[in-house]
């Protein structure tokens, strides 16, 4: 079976043999880069199945880095491991294109269950059935694009991620527990409102505009796309 090649970009040092050290104890192949830039150099430079990167990096910070990965590749995960723990930080860092963030200081074996989530998401194609639709809001999955009737919905990464979940489980309630698993992944921090957040984002780009509200939240279970109250 073909090694997993990880990409760990942060500028610790200590931190980045650590987490080399640890990946190739269980089987994997890492790469470090110790600045942005020199992350995206080798992020060009070969194939890589995961991407681990901290924020405050030297030359091109962890958000840049990431919107610059985005630009070639909407598929590959990508975990920010970093100490900014601030809810405003986490929704940069997933509106920046990351698929995980995790707080330091973290344990291994969480960090592992994790990739182990993504690359499992990212083998088996997650996002497959490219058109998903509720009334007149759809989706296209290859393309990137969502529309309500003739609008083109602009969203962020994380935002068509968690709106992909509600489009595949369309009138059933999802709830917040459901959503920090495959979307946040493993052992979210439920302490958070950044799932109450996304879901705010995503009802005004959808909703706030139009007479047929598709997006409900049925108090003390969580969310539901469908159509009608």
């Amino acid at each position: 079976m073909e090694s997993i090649k990880v990409l760990i970009v942060e500028d610790e040092l200590k931190v980045a043999g650590f987490l080399k050290k640890g990946l190739e104890e269980i089987g994997y192949e890492a790469d470090i880069a110790y600045d942005g830039m020199m992350g995206l150099k080798l992020y060009q430079q070969a194939i890589y199945q995961i991407i681990i990167l901290d924020i405050n990096l030297p030359v091109m910070n962890g958000f840049d880095l990431c919107k610059e990965i985005r630009k070639f590749d909407n598929r590959i995960p990508i975990i920010m491991l970093t100490a900014l723990s601030g809810t405003d930080n986490k929704i940069m860092g997933f509106d920046s294109g990351a698929d995980d963030y995790l707080v330091k200081p973290f344990e291994f074996r969480e960090l592992i269950a994790r990739i182990k989530v993504l690359l499992k998401r990212y083998d088996v194609g997650y996002f497959s059935n490219s058109i998903l639709k509720i009334a007149d809001l759809e989706m296209n999955t290859d393309s990137k694009i969502v529309r309500r009737g003739d609008d083109i919905i602009n969203l962020t990464a994380k935002e068509f991620a968690l709106l992909e979940y509600l489009l595949r489980n369309q009138n059933r309630v999802i709830s917040r527990v459901d959503i920090a698993e495959k979307i946040w992944d493993i052992n979210f921090d439920t302490g958070t409102n950044v799932i109450d957040v996304y879901i705010n984002f995503i009802r005004k780009k959808i909703d706030k505009n139009y007479n047929i509200k598709l997006l409900h939240t049925v108090i003390g279970m969580g969310y539901v796309l469908r159509e009608g109250d």
